[in-house]
């Protein structure tokens, strides 16, 4: 069976206190662009992260949350001088932390950088039809002609307010040759 395979560029998710920092007491975040996951969306915002050796500019996506994530590839990772584990968002316990530089202040994160693992995100029909359960381990084939890849350790995240799509970091998308979404076939 089939599933939309989709490129989750590094992004950073914030609480309504944190932006406040960065952004103003006033501000309130800026829908660019509805995601595929429904009431998700790449915020106009951006903020710069830094780490030990280097630093780069990622957009927010919005809503708020209840604590602040960042997460990047491996190859970010490098670049900002940090070890990023591989986790499931939202596992932030014990993750190196950094500041976060915004147009009206900084903020100083002790945790939150992650590399996310590679996930399905289904319904609870889309899951039925497609034989898996809530934290299932799974296998996807994707890529392109050439560069064909099987994704190993591939989470299920089962939720009602979920769409059916897999997300991939930029690392992952480059090693499968993916541009922009393409459909993957779970192989086990």
């Amino acid at each position: 069976m089939k599933i939309m395979v989709e490129t989750s560029a590094r992004h950073i998710h914030v609480t309504a206190e944190t932006f406040a920092t960065l952004f103003g007491k006033d501000a309130t975040l800026t829908n660019k662009k509805n995601l595929s996951q429904p009431g998700q969306y790449a915020c106009a915002e951006k903020v710069t992260v830094v780490g030990p050796k280097g630093e780069m500019t990622m957009s927010i996506l919005g809503p708020f949350r209840g604590a602040d994530q960042v997460e990047i590839s491996l190859t970010d990772a490098r670049k900002l001088g940090v070890a990023a584990p591989v986790r499931e968002s939202g596992d932030i316990a014990d993750t190196p932390g950094c500041k976060l530089v915004g147009p009206c202040g900084e903020v100083e994160i002790d945790c939150g950088i992650i590399a996310a693992k590679r996930h399905i995100h289904l319904t609870p029909d889309a899951a039925a039809e497609f034989g898996v359960t809530d934290k299932q381990i799974v296998s996807v084939e994707v890529g392109a002609e050439g560069r064909k890849l099987v994704f190993g350790d591939v989470v299920c995240r089962v939720h009602e307010n979920f769409a059916p799509a897999m997300h991939i970091d930029t690392d992952e998308s480059n090693a499968a040759g993916i541009v922009g979404t393409v459909d993957g076939e779970i192989i086990a």
